[in-house]
């Protein structure tokens, strides 16, 4: 996935977030599934970035079977 279409889908998501916590409250669990949606969106842009930024980390997590 490309980081620019990933970063469109975070904002998309954090909008949603932001909607449905506002309409339902922050604990509620369409507010829990869609907060742990965007946790999978950010932790994906995030190794993207450790990637581009450490070229070592490849290396690592495969040594820690992440």
């Amino acid at each position: 996935m490309l980081k620019k279409q990933l970063l469109t889908q975070i904002e998309l998501k954090r909008t949603e977030l932001i909607e449905i916590a506002m309409k339902h409250g922050f604990s509620s669990s369409s507010a829990i599934i869609c907060s742990q949606e965007l946790d999978v969106l950010l932790n994906k842009y995030n190794e993207i970035n450790l990637k581009n930024e450490f070229p070592a980390f490849r290396e690592s997590k495969k040594q820690w079977n992440m």
